[in-house]
């Protein structure tokens, strides 16, 4: 994505509107409709006029330069747009949407920092952000990206900051988890769309750290106000005694300075993992190695320049690295090892390589659709659509490990609707011995080249394979039929 950096008018009118995202429903100042690769977002009157306020800020077109927020512009007017809106904006489409349950710590950190960033750049100028919800940035390779203008609003006379609960909840309780109890946050956060919760965060981290910085009292004080403001009707009279207090932008700044100070203060300090050393490849030869990368070179060059290779179970990112050398305009590296993706995220990001997407995802129980009516964030398949798929090193554990049957695999890699490049391990492969030897005898007896093909063959066409040099694995470049 090539962010635009004129938030004036974008000279194309909008055709009529199709069915909104649904995901967008949250925010009833705004609506978020996307076709054909067009991310078109309508905006009531008062949401026009934030809209306004924040294009004429420096922050703001600051903040569009650098690609911190995804480009932006108001559509001059639009056709087909219902009574109720009075107007649209024109975003840049984001080709891969990622969620906060598939980042690293790392890449949260970086999240919670623009989001940070950019609440005190609003506020500096009378703006503020109406929320703080970690789905509102999305990672372009290793950028985040903030993609909800909607979250900018004018600031009213004593008015607290309201995002902060959901920045807790979606950015620094999740870090705190993983950063002090090493947990990682990822399954919580895939198991609610609001995030963890003060009460949850500070039964997680009881025992540890009662005066590490900033826990006291963003965990343990937030949890005590949640109980005692549980009610609504309280929750309502403390919001408005805070107004009337007069909530100025100092005290909000602080507020801002403070979370800032505690995300900086973190850290994961876990740096070792099963997978964590498999970089090194000592089970490959130098001649099984470089075969393996021209073969995937050959087959990301057959299809000329694609726009996205999805590499599953990319560990160190060695093969997406070269899929974009080999001309792929992007990669998505996808590992389940929380431990390899922070590191790989780390190492792209000291690179300044942004053409390569690293996620947390696992393949035997990959993101599914959750939220309202499982609709508002889709599952991982869904959102992807690559031009070609690598799946090297995989299909032994998936089978042997998982036990997910060989036709279930081959359907699973169908999914993505792309031609792909898999590797099969034969069962005298040493790594395949060895996940053998844990399994019951004969329980496995169909985990053969036979096998694997006649699966293979039932929903690709094979164009090209070939057994790498030490006789154990067999490589194939398919066509979806």
């Amino acid at each position: 994505m090539t962010p635009r950096t004129d938030p004036a008018v974008d000279d194309a009118p909008a055709d009529a509107l199709p069915a909104p995202d649904p995901g967008s429903f949250r925010d009833p100042l705004s609506r978020v409709f996307v076709q054909d690769g067009v991310v078109l977002r309508a905006l009531s009157p008062d949401a026009l006029a934030d809209y306004r306020a924040v294009a004429d800020t420096t922050f703001f077109q600051a903040a569009l330069e650098r690609g911190d927020v995804v480009g932006t512009r108001l559509v001059d007017e639009p056709v087909g747009l219902p009574g109720e809106w009075a107007g649209m904006l024109r975003h840049d489409l984001v080709e891969v949407l990622n969620y906060p349950y598939e980042w690293s710590f790392e890449m949260l950190r970086d999240a919670a920092r623009l989001q940070l960033s950019l609440a005190r750049g609003a506020l500096a100028e009378g703006l503020i952000t109406k929320d703080a919800s970690s789905y509102n940035v999305q990672f372009v390779g290793t950028k985040p990206v903030f993609i909800d203008v909607g979250s900018f609003e004018r600031r009213q006379r004593g008015q607290p900051w309201a995002g902060y609960r959901q920045f807790c909840e979606l950015y620094l309780n999740p870090l705190y988890v993983q950063a002090m109890r090493d947990i990682a946050f990822q399954t919580l956060l895939r198991g609610s769309v609001e995030g963890i919760s003060p009460a949850t965060a500070a039964a997680l981290l009881r025992g540890t750290g009662r005066f590490q910085k900033g826990v006291f009292t963003h965990v343990r004080l937030h949890a005590r106000a949640e109980r005692r403001y549980a009610d609504a009707d309280r929750e309502r009279d403390v919001r408005a005694e805070l107004m009337r207090a007069g909530f100025g932008p100092k005290v909000i700044d602080a507020q801002l300075r403070n979370l800032e100070r505690a995300v900086e203060a973190l850290s994961w300090k876990q740096q070792r993992s099963t997978w964590s050393d498999y970089g090194e490849r000592a089970h490959y030869s130098e001649r099984d190695l470089d075969a393996k990368q021209e073969f995937v070179a050959e087959a990301v060059s057959a299809i000329g320049a694609p726009d996205t290779v999805l590499d599953l179970g990319a560990n160190d990112g060695r093969f997406s690295r070269l899929a974009v050398a080999a001309g792929a305009r992007s990669a998505v590296a996808v590992d389940s090892d929380d431990v390899v993706v922070d590191r790989l995220y780390r190492d792209l990001r000291a690179d300044g390589e942004r053409r390569i997407l690293p996620l947390v995802l696992d393949l035997a129980d990959p993101s599914p659709a959750i939220g309202w009516r499982s609709r508002e964030r889709p599952s991982f398949v869904e959102r992807i659509r690559p031009d070609l798929t690598l799946c090297l090193a995989v299909v032994h554990h998936l089978a042997l490990t998982n036990n997910v049957p060989l036709d279930e695999i081959v359907a699973f890699l169908a999914d993505f609707g792309a031609p792909v490049v898999v590797e099969f391990p034969h069962r005298h492969d040493r790594m395949t011995k060895r996940l053998l030897a844990r399994k019951r005898s004969g329980l496995f007896d169909t985990y053969d080249i036979p096998a694997w093909e006649r699966a293979l063959e039932r929903r690709f066409v094979v164009r090209q394979q070939a057994v790498l040099p030490n006789g154990t694995r067999t490589l194939y470049h398919c066509d979806v039929r």
